[in-house]
């Protein structure tokens, strides 16, 4: 996932990896160092956390909302006495959506400003150069916002991505919900459906692969550009196919594209699944239309219905912090709030809260955040999977893994409105 993986009139994922590639000969103006921020100071000190976000520039709505996630588990945990009797302090500052931008302020941060710990990013673009910074003066890095290939191929020790599972992951749930049925109840078909782009369609690839591996048909396979608007020829040809289930590899726009194109085509599968699009409660019905979200499935890690332990406090003091209701809060606030909430969880494990602490800690058990229980391998690439969302009865409900599941998984699915 992704990377993420979501919602609020965005392509959440999308700009999770946009020019990745980049990321890898961005120049790191620096000289390794033995600085490792000890956090060990004592309880009258305040415990400095260094943040680079994207309040400006491409990234800047993401990077808001993971700004709002941190400042709110700021305030949370100084309420309750901070960490080991340390208040908190986060020093965030601007990178512009900016690679270059985020190397300086990390290396300010960490020579200039000696904060204590260091938290991520927003995106995969910013988060490697970020996460080599880290690495050099020995930091911890716990980012909840770059998940995509290019952060793990570092093979950085001190890295933690706050998701479930990689973002390009994303859709392994609902692979693994379909080979889940028994024999005789498996769709013998399936359409793909992608959008070319390095979240998208790997996506819509896993799942593709693990049914053909399990004897599912693949009867129509299209990938296309980015600035495809009408899906009206693809849809087409998924319906010549006939296909018992339809896999759309896409991010929001696209997705309400697919779906818009399928009501008025009358293509209407046994199991439809889309990467992104259906993940948001504020803007899929509104895309769509309320009645033909039924049954729709998607994956996300975390969301306002969520039944994962501390949801439901983490969204009453969201909404007396910044106001609104629980449809505005982006899972990336979530996510971000989570990294805060693993830097507790060590320090009440072992009483010390430095960096070295941290990164031998996490690399053991599992971890309890908004986002679900996780653990990482060595590269902090985590290692559990996304939930399974289904629209049933006009909201989001988790319907797999059965563990922790609000509702069972509705099928076939039933006609589009009007049909």
């Amino acid at each position: 996932m992704m990377q993420p993986l979501l919602p609020l009139g965005r392509s959440r994922a999308r700009r999770l990896l946009v020019g990745a590639a980049v990321a890898s000969t961005v120049a790191l103006a620096v000289t390794a160092c033995s600085g490792t921020g000890s956090g060990t100071a004592p309880a009258s000190s305040p415990l400095t956390i260094g943040i680079s976000l994207s309040l400006s520039g491409d990234f800047s709505d993401s990077g808001k909302a993971a700004q709002r996630g941190y400042e709110l588990w700021e305030s949370d945990v100084n309420a309750k006495g901070g960490v080991l009797g340390r208040k908190v302090q986060l020093k965030i500052v601007d990178d512009a959506s900016n690679p270059t931008q985020v190397v300086s302020n990390y290396t300010n941060l960490i020579n200039q400003d000696h904060v204590d710990l260091v938290f991520g990013p927003f995106s995969s673009l910013l988060t490697v150069p970020a996460s080599r910074i880290a690495a050099r003066y020995n930091y911890a890095f716990i980012e909840p916002a770059g998940g995509g290939p290019s952060v793990f191929e570092q093979k950085l020790g001190n890295l933690f991505f706050v998701q479930p599972a990689p973002s390009t992951q994303g859709g392994m749930v609902f692979a693994d919900y379909i080979l889940s049925l028994p024999a005789d109840r498996r769709p013998k078909t399936a359409a793909y459906a992608k959008l070319d782009d390095p979240f998208a369609a790997p996506i819509a690839e896993g799942i593709q692969k693990k049914f053909e591996a399990a004897g599912i048909k693949t009867v129509y396979d299209k990938t296309y550009p980015a600035e495809t608007a009408d899906m009206t020829p693809i849809i087409s040809g998924v319906a010549a196919a006939n296909p018992d289930v339809i896999v759309g590899g896409t991010q929001e726009a696209d997705a309400f594209a697919q779906i818009k194109a399928m009501i008025q085509l009358h293509v209407n599968p046994q199991w439809l699944y889309e990467s992104n699009g259906p993940n948001s409660p504020a803007d899929f019905p509104k895309a769509v239309g309320e009645s033909n979200t039924e049954d729709v499935f998607s994956s996300i890690d975390w969301y306002p219905g969520s039944s994962q332990a501390g949801s439901a406090e983490f969204i009453k003091s969201y909404l007396a912090k910044y106001g609104g209701d629980e449809l505005s809060i982006d899972p990336t606030s979530a996510e971000a709030y989570s990294a805060g909430m693993l830097v507790s969880e060590v320090a009440k494990k072992t009483g010390k809260v430095d960096n070295q602490t941290i990164i031998k800690t996490l690399h053991s058990g599992t971890w309890p955040t908004l986002v679900g229980d996780l653990s990482w391998d060595q590269y902090g690439a985590p290692q559990g999977e996304y939930k399974l969302i289904q629209w049933i009865d006009g909201k989001i409900q988790t319907v797999y893994p059965a563990q922790g599941a609000q509702h069972a998984p509705v099928a076939p699915k039933r006609a589009w409105s009007g049909q």
